[in-house]
């Protein structure tokens, strides 16, 4: 959250190279500091509930998509080539 696709707007060009494995803001270095300075984290869409819960504890696809207190309790680890 904060990242780089959080600055992404509107008319910005976003290369991406999947050979690489690579996906690159095509921004100045300057804008980029600039819109990150200026970056306001959105509202949480939930403050409680499964939603909130969904949100604090799901870990990134990359990861398994787990929920994070789970991970290591059972079964075999998620590699990354498996999803």
């Amino acid at each position: 959250m904060g990242g780089t696709l959080a600055i992404v707007q509107n008319g910005d060009w976003i290369e991406l190279d999947v050979e690489k494995r690579t996906l690159h803001l095509d921004i100045e270095d300057a804008e980029m500091d600039k819109r990150k300075k200026e970056w306001v984290p959105p509202k949480p869409m939930a403050d409680r509930g499964y939603v909130k819960m969904y949100i604090d504890h799901v870990e990134q696809a990359d990861q398994g998509a787990d929920l994070d207190f789970l991970v290591g309790g059972s079964g075999s680890k998620v590699e990354r080539d498996l999803h």
